[in-house]
């Protein structure tokens, strides 16, 4: 558990999510699923898991920089856990994701409200289903940049939200065209 403990103090991660992966590799280790596989890869995995559940904003890339193992091994651990100790996690939701990429940018509160409430509102007519989170809640950010007046390149909030300026653009469209809004 020591591993677990040097992973989390590395993220940053509080004290519940620590407790939550803690329970889960012990629930992996009573299934035998660590024979044949690394510690730290079905710990990191576990980790990766609790982060999930307890809405946690953290992906398999930051976890990955802290083990020795690989993002793919991570990955399928993952599945394994998540399939063997029937897991079930919740949805993605972009909204959470706009306080992370904004803070990379240091875009202002009032725009990050602004575009929680454009996302809200995209949700509600369905637009945002089966999109990926980070692509939404970065045309969320830019589309409120430019209705607070607010200077930021896609190409800066593409960056920090780890997508492409075409799925900005692509994005961006999709929201402006459904919602009717006129920039």
């Amino acid at each position: 558990m020591s591993l677990l403990a040097r992973l989390v103090s590395q993220l940053k991660i509080r004290r519940n999510v620590q407790e939550q992966a803690a329970l889960f590799y012990r629930k992996a280790l009573q299934k035998e699923l660590v024979r044949g596989r690394s510690i730290e890869g079905v710990m990191a995995a576990c980790l990766y898991a609790a982060c999930r559940i307890t809405k946690t904003q953290r992906n398999l890339n930051e976890i990955a920089e802290f083990i020795s193992g690989d993002k793919k091994v991570i990955a399928r651990t993952y599945r394994l856990v998540y399939n063997e100790l029937k897991l079930s996690m919740p949805r993605p939701n972009a909204r959470n994701r706009i306080p992370k990429i904004a803070s990379r940018v240091n875009i202002p509160q009032n725009i990050q409200q602004r575009a929680a409430a454009l996302l809200k509102e995209a949700e509600e007519e369905k637009i945002t289903a089966g999109k990926d989170p980070n692509g939404l809640a970065a045309a969320a950010l830019y589309i409120a940049c430019i209705q607070g007046n607010k200077k930021y390149t896609q190409k800066d909030i593409a960056f920090a939200a780890g997508v492409t300026e075409v799925t900005i653009r692509n994005r961006y469209k999709g929201i402006i065209k459904e919602l009717d809004i006129i920039l």
